[in-house]
């Protein structure tokens, strides 16, 4: 990307002015190696969502950001309801409140590494992974519409977990305002029987060695110690979430005029936060989260079992859930004075800092835990969100690697095959239905996720924590 459109305020800070359509300044936060990779969409894209109306102080973009679709994947934007904003189902993205928990295991290497064949191998069996994958629930449409209400509350009452996981998850497990009417009889359909079900794509399931620790202070509070094994699962809502992203971009698109919207690009398709169809994907979106929230719980629950099965003396307490892909109802501090604003993060997480009133009580001194997923076979990351984030970002930080090359462009130069044998030859075991999606998630196709957590940590938005390398991955 060329930097010389940018006004660099630090080595990881840059920022472009408003201009033309432009109601606010469009920063990106970045070393300069990350920003001279980035594909030039984003500047595009960052500029253009800062042309929204009702958006609040800037249009940002975090380390990992790549091209996405309307906003840059690694977006965040916040609008103001009373100011004319607008809630943009492309700044929320289609796989609504994908997101990633990271599970203690009480377990060390020495414990898992006889047995890690086993391990995987049974995980493999037990959670169902890979497109259009089925789990053995299968809903109703009375308990759909309770699963779309209640998240992860709905499948602990069901006995997929514990009372104290919620404690651990945004929301307390159970975003409100979730309204099921406001979603359409074929996304539920497509979702009937993917409740427990890691999916495709970037999405897996992962062993993984607590390599490093930077912060023993706040790894002490989040539970974290050199040597230890936990347990991370990325996933989101499914094929629900991205048949409601689909009918609300269409729908967004076509209103749009009659808003008195002017759209820099199409897929920016956006509403009125206040109008009928504002609210009515503010309904379903939310709905969204929650089956998100409910899969990743059922997941959990799955997972355990595996673990009762190889390493009967693992005890699988949650450390957190944290969700990108969503647009939340947040209290900020703009010009000196409290504002409720509508925050979208697409491909971001909040990062909120020491002593915000929402974090667990047993976090709340140390901040939120920030789970970063790497690609397959590299590193992952725990970051926590600092009293500077919330100036910087509304309180936001990347949420993976980011990818550097496209899906097609991976498998024309990777086979699942070979890299599935190269990864155990490094002592990390891949089980996967799909060679394809294999070589699609081939490390090579990211960032250096190490660079994009450094960049985090030095431009201000998290801490970083602790260093997690995997040992098996169920690969979706």
């Amino acid at each position: 990307m060329d930097l010389s459109r940018f006004h660099k305020i630090s080595d990881y800070e840059w920022r472009v002015e408003a201009r033309g359509k432009m109601r606010v300044p469009a920063i990106i936060y970045a070393s300069e190696t990350l920003m001279q990779e980035m594909d030039e969409k984003v500047f595009e894209q960052v500029t253009n969502v800062a042309a929204l109306p009702g958006i609040v102080k800037a249009s940002y973009a975090m380390p990992d950001a790549h091209w996405g679709y309307g906003f840059p994947i690694g977006g965040v934007a916040a609008f103001d309801a009373d100011a004319g904003g607008v809630v943009s189902a492309g700044g929320v993205g289609f796989d609504i409140s994908c997101g990633v928990r990271t599970l203690h295991t009480g377990l060390t290497l020495a414990d898992v590494e006889p047995l890690k064949k086993q391990l995987v191998d049974t995980l493999y069996a037990r959670i169902p992974a890979g497109v259009g994958s089925t789990g053995s629930l299968r809903l109703n449409m009375d308990e759909m519409n309770a699963m779309l209400s209640g998240g992860a509350q709905w499948a602990v009452a069901r006995g997929y977990g514990w009372e104290a996981d919620l404690e651990r998850i945004e929301e307390r497990g159970c975003m409100a305002g979730a309204d099921p009417a406001q979603v359409s009889e074929f996304a539920k359909r497509r979702q009937r029987d993917e409740v427990g079900t890691l999916g495709s794509g970037n999405h897996y399931l992962e062993v993984q060695l607590v390599r490093e620790i930077y912060e023993p202070i706040i790894a002490h509070a989040f539970g974290l110690h050199e040597g230890d094994v936990v347990v991370s699962i990325h996933c989101g809502s499914r094929g629900l979430g991205h048949q409601i992203g689909t009918e609300f971009l269409k729908s967004m698109a076509l209103t749009a005029r009659e808003h008195g919207i002017e759209l820099p690009d199409r897929e920016l398709a956006c509403a009125p936060i206040k109008s009928d169809i504002g609210q009515r994907y503010l309904g379903a979106m939310r709905a969204a989260i929650n089956c998100a929230l409910a899969n990743r719980q059922v997941i959990t629950h799955l997972t355990r079992a595996a673990f009762a099965a190889v390493l009967p003396q693992a005890r699988l307490d949650l450390l957190y859930d944290v969700s990108h892909n969503t647009c939340k109802v947040e209290q900020h501090m703009v010009d000196g004075k409290q504002r409720k604003l509508f925050v979208h993060r697409k491909g971001a997480t909040r990062a909120y800092g020491p002593n915000h009133p929402e974090l667990p009580a047993a976090y709340r001194h140390a901040g939120q835990p920030v789970l970063i997923g790497g690609s397959m076979g590299t590193a992952s990351y725990i970051l926590a969100g600092r009293e500077e984030s919330e100036e910087h970002a509304w309180a936001s930080a990347c949420h993976g690697a980011g990818r550097a090359m496209s899906r097609t462009q991976a498998t024309k130069r990777w086979r699942g095959r070979e890299l599935i044998d190269d990864l155990a030859h490094r002592g990390i075991l891949v089980r996967s239905p799909s060679m394809r999606g294999v070589a699609e998630e081939a490390p090579g196709a990211y960032k250096d996720v190490s660079a994009v957590v450094d960049a985090a940590d030095h431009a201000g938005l998290t801490h970083k924590v602790a260093k997690l390398t995997p040992l098996v991955c169920v690969k979706g």
